[in-house]
């Protein structure tokens, strides 16, 4: 992320819902609760709130900050979804995007 605004995290975190419910074959509907993170350096708007702007109004989320480690990538947002799916654990597929990628590279897709 470029920088930390209300509209590019509301963006980022619409972005990376968009991904994951597509990789996954999953709705809203199939969503239980959902917990957040944000690095220190993002401020400007909770990623629940820009959740909620995403339309999941009737779904528990959580915020809470990542640990302010020297070196760890800035301006990154993450999610845990908890979910209802007949998939098995490791068929589900993760999501990370832009300069995420160098988190895990062993989970990224081609």
């Amino acid at each position: 992320m470029a920088s930390d605004t209300p509209l590019l995290i509301r963006q980022a975190v619409h972005e990376l819902l968009d991904e994951l419910l597509e990789l996954n074959d999953l709705t809203s509907m199939d969503i239980i609760s959902a917990v957040f993170t944000a690095t220190p350096d993002l401020t400007s708007e909770f990623p629940a709130h820009a959740a909620r702007t995403y339309g999941w109004s009737d779904i528990p989320l959580l915020c809470a900050q990542e640990l302010d480690v020297s070196g760890s990538l800035p301006r990154c947002l993450r999610v845990l979804l908890h979910v209802e799916t007949r998939r098995e654990r490791h068929e589900m597929r993760h999501a990370y995007l832009h300069d995420a990628v160098l988190l895990r590279q062993d989970l990224v897709s081609d």
